[in-house]
């Protein structure tokens, strides 16, 4: 067996600096800049109609006048002469000669950025992470040492503790903690992809195949969703297995833990007002329904959010603020100077930038803020409460996951960080139900060009019930019946599955250890009396799930039948209308 001879120490993996340098520079600053030269040596020419292989890459310049600007300093030549808005994509009619531009807004055509935009921002992002990995200390004694930059970070005046003394340490010596904050980033990145990859879309026509746009948005919510409850899962494993209290005395860590009871009862406050006051909406605007009296609803603009875009140049709402006041400066120079093709792109209706929001929208806002607080709520307090509790001091002596401390300690059930990871990760399911459901209805009826359904359907229970999930469960209930099936029969089988599978999840979710364990000793009995079974002699006695085994199973269960149910829905119903 080949052994290498370099094998790295403990050492090696604990050098933050080298590795942020690395990370910084080589795998994002050359990627970007990479991507940049793929763009403009061969993705913009070939939107113009002209292909670059490897036969002749040597011969095709990106730009008429070649390298010459850069070497000049006249590196505004290469914004001069954009792609008209005439511009028939993968063809030269129309097109231009620009390779770095910021004329903002869309490729009519394609309803996609304009490549030549999209190439200047990663030469940007390039240069910028290119730079930041020169900042820190490695072998040459130049730079910043991550260690002294922390230890720096001491609030003034005294009052606030000892900052950020000793994290250096604990984050380099805990891999739980490492982890818990590149989920943490990755998770909130993770769900701006799905944010942006429809109301900015970078590939060309990706924007016009709504199906591919439902379930990229869908499929990356939920992703995120995920990776977010895992950062807290392994915050509070590091509480329990590599938080050491005197290195991180009367640090922000420590200080954080030391009033708990304030972040803890402050987000509980915040998630009954936002339960209470948005399902009384909700539950008021049914009631009038009920009552034939529409018109008594409480519907509330959300004038803030819609100044907000208004500021940003939306014309529709009638505030003549920012950019969208046609006599302001900032108007008349975003025109000439900057990004022209923005106010273009944010007053049509053929994008998603800033859709049009109502009453419903704001409604549904508040929901989505109520499962996210809830869900926070129950995760930080499962990682503050890991270490210990007033109910239970001891905790951290019993790990990350237990299912009760006996009858000796009466209510020590359902409290292990575990648990708290359990119950959140059904608050996250349903949070992210209530984010692609609102981005869906949206979308599929300003697709169809009937965006009132959705502004007067949105404002109460019913309507969400009836007009959304209902109404285009027609052609999923239709894939196959007595008359034979269609190109949707896949997905109404596994709308069946995904059912299937979410209600199996709750027999382990309800049904408990001390069920299953007296089903089994039957079976065991059953067995010791049947000839085939004796053959096979037992040493031991089959033994059923534990309470944290069987919570894990029905979560599983309840998590992937609930995806494949709304993906097989979100599929069907988007193709089914649209292709």
């Amino acid at each position: 067996m080949i052994q290498q001879k370099w094998k790295p120490s403990v050492s090696w993996f604990k050098n933050a600096e080298s590795r942020l340098n690395h990370h910084l520079s080589g795998l994002f600053g050359v990627s970007s800049l990479a991507w940049t030269g793929h763009l403009v040596h061969v993705a913009i020419p070939a939107s113009r109609g002209e292909y670059v292989r490897w036969n002749n890459f040597l011969d095709v310049l990106p730009h008429p006048q070649g390298l010459g600007p850069l070497f000049t300093g006249q590196w505004n030549l290469y914004a001069q002469n954009p792609d008209s808005s005439s511009h028939l994509f993968g063809t030269s009619q129309g097109s231009g000669t620009a390779i770095l531009t910021l004329l903002g807004g869309f490729h009519p055509q394609t309803q996609s950025l304009w490549l030549t935009d999209i190439a200047h921002h990663h030469l940007a992002i390039a240069f910028i992470f290119l730079v930041a990995g020169h900042m820190y200390r490695t072998n040459f004694g130049i730079g910043h040492s991550i260690k002294d930059l922390l230890e720096a970070h001491i609030p003034p005046g005294g009052r606030l503790g000892r900052g950020h003394k000793g994290l250096y340490d604990t984050i380099n010596n805990s891999l739980h903690f490492q982890l818990g904050l590149a989920l943490a980033s990755l998770g909130v990145i993770t769900s701006l992809v799905a944010q942006h990859m429809y109301s900015l879309p970078a590939y060309a026509f990706i924007a016009q195949d709504f199906t591919t746009q439902a379930a990229l948005y869908t499929h990356h919510q939920y992703i995120a969703g995920f990776i977010m409850t895992g950062a807290f899962a392994h915050g509070a494993i590091f509480f329990i297995r590599d938080y050491n209290p005197e290195q991180n005395e009367d640090n922000v860590l420590a200080r954080m833990l030391d009033h708990k009871e304030a972040i803890i009862s402050h987000l509980s406050w915040a998630s009954l007002f936002l339960g209470f006051h948005t399902l009384g909406l909700y539950v008021h605007n049914d009631v009038m329904l009920a009552f034939g009296t529409p018109e008594k609803q409480i519907l509330i603009e959300p004038i803030f959010a819609q100044w907000i875009q208004s500021a940003h140049g939306k014309t529709s709402y009638g505030f003549d603020v920012l950019l969208s006041s046609t006599n302001g400066p900032a108007f008349n120079a975003g025109r000439s100077i900057w990004l022209p093709g923005w106010l273009t792109a944010i007053n049509e209706n053929s994008n998603s930038l800033f859709l049009t929001i109502g009453p419903g929208d704001f409604l549904v806002h508040h929901a989505i803020a109520l499962g996210l607080h809830t869900t926070t709520l129950i995760l930080v307090k499962g990682a503050l409460d890991a270490r210990g509790s007033k109910l239970m001091p001891d905790k951290k002596d019993f790990g990350y996951s237990f299912p009760c401390d006996g009858p000796g300690r009466g209510g020590t059930c359902d409290i292990s960080a575990w648990d708290a990871f359990y119950l959140a990760v059904f608050w996250m399911l349903n949070t992210i139900g209530w984010v692609t459901f609102y981005w869906h209805w949206k979308h599929i009826t300003l697709w169809q060009g009937n965006v009132s359904q959705f502004n007067e359907s949105s404002t109460y229970l019913m309507g969400w019930l009836r007009d959304y999930l209902w109404l285009n469960s027609s052609q999923l209930i239709n894939g196959y019946n007595p008359f034979g099936m269609n190109s949707l029969s896949v997905w109404a089988w596994m709308f069946l599955f995904g059912h299937l599978v979410w209600a199996t999840g709750f027999m382990f979710l309800i049904s408990w250890r001390g069920y299953w364990q007296e089903l089994i000793e039957t079976l065991a009995w059953a067995h010791e009396r049947t000839p085939l079974a004796n053959l096979i002699r037992w040493r031991d006695k089959p033994v059923a799930l534990s309470i944290v085994q069987a919570r894990l199973v029905g979560l599983a269960h309840f998590s992937v039948g609930y995806i494949f149910t709304y993906a097989a829905f979100l599929i069907a119903s988007t193709s089914g209308k649209f292709g």
